[in-house]
Protein backbone atom coordinates (compact mmCIF):
# COMPACT_ATOMS: atom_id res chain seq x y z
CA UNK A 1 0.00 0.00 0.00
CA UNK A 2 1.52 3.36 -0.97
CA UNK A 3 0.81 6.30 0.69
CA UNK A 4 -1.89 7.95 -1.54
CA UNK A 5 -3.82 4.71 -1.35
CA UNK A 6 -5.07 5.31 2.30
CA UNK A 7 -8.56 5.25 2.12
CA UNK A 8 -9.00 5.39 5.93
CA UNK A 9 -7.97 8.42 7.85
CA UNK A 10 -7.26 6.10 10.88
CA UNK A 11 -5.76 3.66 9.17
CA UNK A 12 -1.97 3.83 9.65
CA UNK A 13 0.95 3.94 6.96
CA UNK A 14 1.97 0.61 6.34
CA UNK A 15 4.71 0.86 4.04
CA UNK A 16 8.64 0.71 5.13
CA UNK A 17 9.99 3.70 3.97
CA UNK A 18 11.01 6.59 6.82
CA UNK A 19 8.99 10.14 6.56
CA UNK A 20 11.77 13.03 7.44
CA UNK A 21 9.35 15.72 8.42
CA UNK A 22 10.88 19.34 8.70
CA UNK A 23 8.46 21.77 10.87
CA UNK A 24 9.26 25.97 10.44
CA UNK A 25 8.58 27.49 13.31
CA UNK A 26 8.80 30.94 14.92
CA UNK A 27 9.97 30.44 18.72
CA UNK A 28 7.64 28.81 21.40
CA UNK A 29 4.40 30.70 19.95
CA UNK A 30 0.78 29.31 20.74
CA UNK A 31 0.94 28.50 17.15
CA UNK A 32 3.89 26.90 16.75
CA UNK A 33 3.44 24.38 19.86
CA UNK A 34 -0.21 23.61 18.63
CA UNK A 35 1.53 22.95 15.38
CA UNK A 36 3.89 20.77 16.79
CA UNK A 37 1.43 19.16 18.76
CA UNK A 38 -1.14 18.35 15.93
CA UNK A 39 2.05 16.78 13.66
CA UNK A 40 3.35 14.49 16.88
CA UNK A 41 -0.40 13.55 17.08
CA UNK A 42 -0.55 13.28 13.41
CA UNK A 43 2.61 10.92 13.32
CA UNK A 44 1.58 8.70 16.18
CA UNK A 45 -1.84 7.90 14.04
CA UNK A 46 -0.52 7.44 10.50
CA UNK A 47 3.27 7.31 10.64
CA UNK A 48 3.77 5.44 13.96
CA UNK A 49 7.22 3.88 13.85
CA UNK A 50 8.50 5.40 10.52
CA UNK A 51 9.03 9.28 10.97
CA UNK A 52 11.61 11.33 12.21
CA UNK A 53 10.79 14.81 12.85
CA UNK A 54 13.11 18.05 12.78
CA UNK A 55 11.98 21.87 14.51
CA UNK A 56 13.62 24.33 12.36
CA UNK A 57 13.41 27.66 14.52
CA UNK A 58 13.65 30.75 12.20
CA UNK A 59 14.26 33.19 15.34
CA UNK A 60 17.10 31.00 15.81
CA UNK A 61 18.26 30.73 12.21
CA UNK A 62 16.41 32.76 9.64
CA UNK A 63 18.79 32.03 6.92
CA UNK A 64 17.16 28.51 6.97
CA UNK A 65 13.91 29.48 5.47
CA UNK A 66 15.50 29.61 2.28
CA UNK A 67 16.55 25.94 1.87
CA UNK A 68 13.10 25.31 1.86
CA UNK A 69 11.59 28.33 0.17
CA UNK A 70 9.60 29.24 3.35
CA UNK A 71 7.19 31.97 2.97
CA UNK A 72 4.43 31.54 5.85
CA UNK A 73 4.90 29.79 9.40
CA UNK A 74 4.32 27.14 10.55
CA UNK A 75 5.32 24.92 7.83
CA UNK A 76 5.83 21.48 7.27
CA UNK A 77 7.82 19.78 4.96
CA UNK A 78 8.33 16.24 3.77
CA UNK A 79 11.36 15.75 2.67
CA UNK A 80 11.59 12.21 2.35
CA UNK A 81 9.50 10.10 0.44
CA UNK A 82 10.20 12.26 -2.30
CA UNK A 83 8.54 14.53 -3.68
CA UNK A 84 8.98 17.10 -1.56
CA UNK A 85 5.83 18.27 -0.32
CA UNK A 86 4.82 21.57 2.21
CA UNK A 87 1.40 22.02 4.76
CA UNK A 88 0.92 26.05 5.92
CA UNK A 89 -0.41 26.26 9.01
CA UNK A 90 -0.78 25.14 11.99
CA UNK A 91 -2.05 21.24 10.74
CA UNK A 92 -5.31 21.70 13.20
CA UNK A 93 -7.11 20.60 9.89
CA UNK A 94 -6.18 16.82 9.86
CA UNK A 95 -7.66 16.16 6.81
CA UNK A 96 -6.07 18.60 4.82
CA UNK A 97 -2.66 17.83 6.63
CA UNK A 98 -3.48 14.25 5.63
CA UNK A 99 -3.86 15.53 1.69
CA UNK A 100 -1.72 17.60 1.97
CA UNK A 101 0.94 15.04 2.70
CA UNK A 102 -0.48 12.49 0.60
CA UNK A 103 -1.18 10.21 3.18
CA UNK A 104 -4.48 10.53 2.21
CA UNK A 105 -6.21 11.04 -0.92
CA UNK A 106 -7.99 14.11 -1.68
CA UNK A 107 -10.59 12.36 -4.25
CA UNK A 108 -11.84 10.59 -1.15
CA UNK A 109 -13.57 13.28 0.57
Amino acid sequence: MSPGDVDDPTTPYSGTEMWHLRLYVAGQSPKSLRAFANLERLCEQHLAGHYEIEIVDLIENPSQARDDDILAIPTLVRRLPAPLRKVIGDLSDTENALVGLRLRDGSAT
